[in-house]
This record gives C-alpha cells, structure tokens and sequence, in this order.
C-alpha cells in the first residue's frame, strides 16, 4: 500500500515524531486522541491509513475503533493499532474490533515501513 495521507493517533509528541521521520513524504494529520482524531477526520478528508495508539485520555484507541468501524466512509480505511508491551489483550480486542495490523513500541522504522508495504 502506498498512503496518500495518514492520520497518527496518539498522546505522545515523540510518536508523531516517529512517524514523520517513517515518512517523510507522506502528508500527515495528528490528533492526540480519540476525540482530537474525530475532528481531524472531518477537516482532513482523504486520510487512506490509521495508526492508532490504543492507550489515551478522553477517548482511547479501542474506542475509537469503534466509531471509525461504524463509520460507512470510513470504516474500510486501515488502521494500525500500537502500544506497550503487556497490553496484548488490548490488541487481540483491536483485531477483533476490526484494525488491519499491530505494531508494538518503541517503533522501528523498518518493520512500521515493511508492514505498510504489505498492506492492500
């Protein structure tokens, strides 16, 4: 898959970071959480892949699955879910939920960019 434009969710400025040095000719849309990811969503139009972080205030990662999945525009978007060690129930219940794929943290750039690379 090669995205037009990608939507990073996630509480951590240092994973936005991550992911513009990941791609760097991407445009990029980033929202803090759940909820800052709605709104995004609606100003940004066009957005064809999600990595989302399943750990947030307000509104987490899981949730927002949720409501993106119960979207009809944009429930066949990817979304790529991420997080911390530990947490591996949390990303069965992503998969099952409906996401594409999970990364874990810390990110490492070649496997994030492989695993995009596999995608349809």
């Amino acid at each position: 898959m090669r995205p037009t434009k990608v939507l990073v969710v996630d509480d951590s400025k240092l994973t936005h970071t991550v992911f513009l040095a990941i791609f760097p000719e991407i445009p990029m849309v980033h929202a803090m959480d759940g909820l800052d990811a709605l709104d995004r969503l609606g100003e940004h139009p066009g957005v064809d892949l999600i990595f989302l972080d399943l750990n947030m205030p307000r509104m987490n990662g899981l949730e927002l699955l949720d409501r993106l999945k119960a979207d009809v525009t944009l429930a066949l978007v990817p979304v790529v879910i991420f997080g911390s060690e530990g947490k591996e129930q949390d990303t069965v219940r992503g998969l099952r939920k409906g996401a594409t794929a999970y990364v874990k943290k810390p990110l490492q750039i070649e496997a994030v960019r492989d695993l995009v690379n596999r995608l349809p």
